[in-house]
Order: C-alpha cells, then structure tokens, then sequence
C-alpha cells in the first residue's frame, strides 16, 4: 500500500559542506513559499556519500556530480531523480590583512606555492585538482613538509583564519563568508577545476514525489540568485 505524503514530516537531505549555506538560504526560501520543512545534514563530502551507500535513510542528497553518479551506479539514487544544480570554481584564500602573493597566472601561483610557509586545501574535488597539480609542476615533495589537508568537515578557511596555514585553497563557496581571511582570486583559468554540485532522490526515501518537488525549486531559476551570492554559478 502506497504511504500518503503530507507536509507535516520534514524533507530529509545530507550535503557536502560545500553546499551548506547555499541550500540554507534556499531551503529557508522554500519553505516560506510552499509551507514544507526541510531538514539537510552537511557534513564532509566522503562521510555524506558513505552514509547514503550505507543505507541511512534521507529523502535527498547533495554532492559533487562524481559522487551522484558513484550512487548512481550502485542502486543508491531513484533513477531519474539526479538534477544538476550548481557550477562552483576553486579560490585561493590568506589570513585577513596578509600580503597577498601574486597568483594570476599559472607561473605565478607556482612560485606563491613554493614560497607558503604552509598550503591547505581539503579532501574534495579541490584538493584532488591540487596534488595533482603539484605532482605536475614537480613540486609535490618540495612541499610536502609544509601541506596541510583540513580533516573533513572543517573548512580550510578556519585553519587560515587561526594561523595554521598560509596559502588555502578551496571551494570560493566555502571561503567567501569566513571571518579572519581575505579571498584573493581564483585559480588562474588555465588550470581552475570546476565542480558540478547535483541533487537527487535517495532510494530510501518514502517521500519520493515531495522530495521531487523541492529539488525541481533547487534547479529552477528562483535559485539563480542564491546560487551567485554564495560563489557559485547554476548549472
């Protein structure tokens, strides 16, 4: 027998950190046009991910495209149920009042680099993007003594703003709304890594069509707004 959905349960969600303010912002709109509450966990995006392929029990998730289509594969997701939500670039970020190196152009961040005292980034898409960087440039070893990797769940921005790294990076989303640091650009073009941040339907869900519903107002171009004040672009 179908279970009948009504608006008095909360939509549940989990997300990466990446994500967080900006599906506050729009589940606060959301919730004021249509009466839904919705209720979205944000937690680092390989703890998110395990979560939903474990089984634990939310109506949506939220991760980077990659991670969606590894959910995907593995039964995790309602298929058809996956929308793209958002573009979102790397910036690169020092304490708030620090001089700000020159990083315009791939050259220059290269010698930023090697000139930190330390670098942070962190466990998602980005900090993949930038080991892959420094294994390019061969300065991986160079720096090594000097990376610090922010555990999961803890902004790079945090450890910039007390003073245990020099040089972050990380999602602009992630960066742009810290107190104690000064965003100073994005990566240079030439090598910037853009993720795609995509929703979708968990299996688990017994509120499928409710759930359907608010990512359609995720990916509509109400959110548009939202999406370019919190550093991202929609997808």
């Amino acid at each position: 027998m179908a279970v009948k959905e009504t608006m008095s349960q909360p939509v549940t969600g989990i997300s990466s950190m990446a994500t967080r303010t900006l599906l506050a912002r729009l589940v606060e709109e959301y919730e004021r046009r249509v009466g839904q509450h919705v209720t979205i966990e944000s937690v680092g995006g390989i703890a998110a991910a395990r979560r939903v392929q474990e089984g634990e029990r939310f109506d949506i998730v939220v991760l980077g495209s990659d991670a969606i289509d590894g959910l995907m594969a593995d039964g995790r997701i309602v298929p058809g149920s996956r929308v793209d939500l958002a573009r979102s670039g790397v910036a690169i970020a020092v304490a708030a009042g620090a001089p700000r190196p020159e990083i315009g152009t791939e050259a220059a961040l290269r010698e930023a680099i090697l000139a930190a005292r330390s670098i942070g980034y962190s466990t998602g898409p980005s900090g993949t993007h930038l080991i892959r960087l420094f294994e390019r440039w061969r300065i991986a070893e160079t720096i090594a003594p000097r990376i610090v990797q922010a555990p999961a769940g803890v902004p790079v921005g945090a450890l910039i703003g007390r003073g245990e790294v020099e040089l972050g990076f990380q999602q602009l989303s992630e960066l742009m709304h810290l107190p104690g640091i000064d965003v100073i650009g994005p990566l240079p073009a030439e090598i910037q890594i853009v993720t795609i941040f995509s929703a979708a339907v968990c299996a688990v869900s017994e509120r499928r069509e409710t759930a359907k519903a608010l990512l359609a107002f995720l990916a509509s171009p109400t959110a548009a707004r939202a999406k370019f004040d919190h550093g991202m672009e929609p997808a």
